[in-house]
């Protein structure tokens, strides 16, 4: 769930912006299940805004990279892991209160989940959108890791093309 919420986040700082309100930051928030402080004001929306760029270079890393990163976020926020249970969730790890401000929490839980994807070598997981009009993150979570696009849009727009270009052929 971080790491889908860390690659809409990401994607969202790319045109066009779909994190531009803090209507639209609540609706990340309830839809992604954080839980915690939460501001609620435009300084908020803000500073989750600026952890996009951070967020992106980490989901586009290689995986040294990457290492070097979650490491550099987790000290940072002088992460300490712990193991909570809270609402419907069961025990889990977080490595932050839950007072801290937004922005620190999800860069230190996409961090958390990066941990998962480094130490089982599943940085294909991760890419960039085949679009060549994108630079999307696409998090693949396929059984068959087949997910090329990081949306639904520029899936249907390489379709489309795709389609004129055979039909001009014949």
């Amino acid at each position: 769930m971080s790491l889908q919420a860390a690659a809409l986040l990401a994607n969202s700082g790319l045109e066009p912006d779909t994190m531009s309100t803090v209507a639209e930051l609540d609706a990340f928030y309830a839809e992604f299940g954080y839980t915690g402080r939460r501001d609620g004001d435009r300084a908020e929306l803000d500073r989750v805004r600026a952890v996009r760029p951070a967020l992106y270079e980490l989901l586009t890393a290689d995986r040294d990279a990457a290492v070097e990163l979650v490491n550099a976020m987790l000290a940072e926020a002088a992460a300490v892991p712990r193991l909570v249970r809270h609402d419907v969730w069961d025990w889990h790890l977080h490595a932050v209160e839950p007072e801290r401000d937004l922005p620190v929490r999800i860069v230190v839980e996409t961090a958390m989940a990066m941990i998962d994807v480094i130490r089982s070598d599943e940085m294909s997981r991760l890419g960039v959108c085949a679009d060549e009009t994108c630079r999307g993150v696409v998090l693949d979570l396929s059984r068959n890791r087949s997910r090329r696009f990081c949306s639904t849009a520029c899936g249907n727009r390489n379709a489309v093309a795709a389609y004129r270009a055979r039909q001009a052929k014949d």
